[in-house]
């Protein structure tokens, strides 16, 4: 097995926030016609879309959203509630249009796309379907490593081909085993016990979490020695669109594009992301807390607020995508509410 390496790229520049456009929004905000702080976190999202954008304004228009699919190796173990052809299966409802994230993609009027990037099921070509296929699916990672080196870098790179210039990206994912995956990784990057951080996923019972939690378990031991950085972690443990969303946030922030993570897959990606290249941590937002298990800690870990809290536990980027929706009002308000003296209104003493 090669060691794992990652591609040039993923150590490139990336810029901080302008300070300066966020002091200038910070102090448009006093100047608005409402009680200092009483539109909370939505003050909070435009000063730091200023920031983004290094303007006393920003706009949410171009709105990009992909969601990467792979299948596991892990889930023949039976770790999930539901069989791995429904991977393949999703990607073309994602094509059509009948998945969670597809209509809310429209709602947003979202560059919206699927990336398939190996799955056990056969996949139909479509317009909405980009076709990055590494292989059918990762090892299982309870008795192998879950991909080559060189696996790792064509996911890494599949992942930062989809970074597009825009105001916003979002990256959902697809895969049954994913939640497996993502809890594995946490574990190994924060030093956790697997039962701290491995939740029900898709609604397995107590019987099948057990075995998912003790094939973590067996999976950090099994590569202990090997997982002494985030790159080995992610070969290791990982899966194709996992990777892929790692280096599609990467190369977002490297665009100078924030992300909206969404839940608990996603905000693994982002762990592993933020410990390869930690300059992209204030380029990440995280959309909502997720109903599953571990979803909570890991954002402790990272220090990370979420946006919102529905109880959901979809991903796709469902849930980001309902944030994004969010953001916009939050500018929206920034840009064109009144400002004291735009409106007459006496300031509070």
């Amino acid at each position: 097995m090669t060691t794992a390496t990652i591609p040039d790229w993923v150590n490139h520049v990336i810029t901080a926030p302008s300070a300066s456009a966020e002091a200038e929004a910070r102090a448009h905000q006093t100047q608005l016609t409402k009680p200092a702080g009483s539109l909370g976190r939505l003050e909070s999202l435009a000063v730091a879309f200023a920031g983004f954008q290094g303007c006393v304004k920003p706009t949410l228009e171009r709105i990009v959203i992909r969601v990467f699919a792979a299948d596991h190796g892990i889930a023949a173990q039976g770790t999930s509630a539901y069989p791995q052809e429904v991977t393949a299966q999703m990607l073309a409802n994602f094509c059509h249009g009948g998945a969670a994230v597809s209509v809310l993609a429209g709602l947003l009027d979202a560059d919206f796309r699927a990336v398939n990037l190996g799955c056990v099921g056969k996949v139909a070509p479509h317009k909405n379907l980009i076709d990055n296929t590494i292989a059918s699916a990762t090892a299982d990672f309870s008795s192998a490593p879950a991909m080559t080196a060189e696996r790792l870098s064509a996911a890494l790179n599949a992942g930062f081909a989809q970074a597009q210039q825009g105001d916003l990206f979002i990256g959902g994912e697809m895969g049954i085993g994913n939640t497996t995956s993502a809890a594995a990784l946490l574990a190994a990057l924060f030093h956790l016990a697997p039962e701290a951080i491995t939740g029900k996923g898709t609604g397995i019972d107590e019987a099948t979490l057990a075995r998912k939690t003790q094939l973590i378990g067996k999976a950090l031991k099994l590569h202990r020695d090997q997982l002494t950085n985030p790159a080995a972690i992610l070969q290791r443990l990982g899966g194709f669109e996992i990777a892929a969303l790692v280096g599609a946030y990467i190369g977002s922030a490297q665009q100078g594009v924030p992300v909206l993570v969404d839940g608990f897959i996603s905000t693994a990606a982002a762990a592993i992301a933020v410990a390869l290249q930690p300059t992209l941590a204030p380029w990440l937002l995280y959309a909502h807390l997720s109903n599953e298990s571990g979803h909570k800690l890991a954002l402790n870990k990272l220090n990370a607020q979420p946006i919102l809290a529905l109880d959901m536990r979809l991903g796709e980027g469902s849930g980001a995508a309902l944030a994004a929706g969010v953001v916009r009002q939050a500018l929206a308000l920034h840009n064109t509410m009144a400002t004291f003296a735009d409106a007459g209104v006496s300031h509070a003493d």
